[in-house]
């Protein structure tokens, strides 16, 4: 186990700014494996996102030409607060500095090729602004027991669910991903989508919140060439 760093509150808070991956863990949900067809997974499956896919709330999510179909999927965030490799599932807890509710944007038709084809989703998880996030979420305001998430799209409700039907824990998702990659401070780690992703087109409005914390909003626009 390695652990040299730990965040302090102001620095933990400005992940977008300064955090140096976003490791994402998909079908982390039993009920959205089984929506889009897939087998439930029997260790954690991940995926990385570029930093550079985050936008913040003000700004919007843009749709580039070549997706036909980008897909909202609400997800629950971990910022990282403290370095580490090897991490303890027992101690795994120590290295949340925080959350984030984040949206795992996905250009589904790209990458339901790139799985037949047995080729990385890069590209469909990957496009500027396929990262929305919240403000940073002090970690005593989360309670991973039972943490309700939510998603709309112009006010219809397409996604509720809550982390209690995670197929892998939070801390044992940490300890995990922390024996393959090393945990940096401002990382991010997206812990899964419940059911309900379904496709949004530019126009229209994502809002998505975490019950009795926060909510977010953002409006869905054709990228300009």
């Amino acid at each position: 186990q390695i652990s040299t760093k730990m965040a302090t509150s102001k620095t933990v808070q400005e992940f977008v700014q300064f955090g140096r991956k976003i490791i994402a863990v998909g079908r982390n949900y039993r009920s959205h494996a089984i929506e889009l067809g897939n087998p439930v997974p029997e260790e954690p499956l991940l995926f990385l996102k570029p930093v550079s896919s985050y936008v913040e709330i003000g700004n919007p999510i843009e749709v580039p030409e070549p997706v036909q179909d980008l897909h909202h999927e609400v997800e629950l965030g971990i910022v990282v607060g403290k370095e580490g490799r090897d991490i303890p599932e027992s101690s795994a807890m120590d290295y949340i500095g925080g959350y984030t509710l984040a949206l795992d944007m996905t250009a589904r038709g790209i990458q339901s090729d790139a799985k037949k084809k047995g080729h990385p989703w890069s590209v469909a998880k990957g496009y500027d602004t396929f990262c929305p996030v919240s403000s940073f979420i002090e970690a005593q305001k989360i309670d991973l027991s039972d943490t309700k998430l939510w998603l709309k799209v112009d006010g219809t409700l397409r996604q509720n669910g809550s982390t209690k039907n995670m197929i892998f824990s939070v801390p044992y998702l940490i300890s995990y991903i922390s024996r393959i990659f090393r945990l940096e401070i401002g990382d991010v780690i997206l812990t899964g989508t419940p059911e309900g992703v379904g496709p949004v087109k530019p126009g229209q409005t994502i809002s998505a919140g975490i019950e009795g914390v926060t909510e977010m909003s953002f409006p869905v626009v054709e990228r300009k060439k």
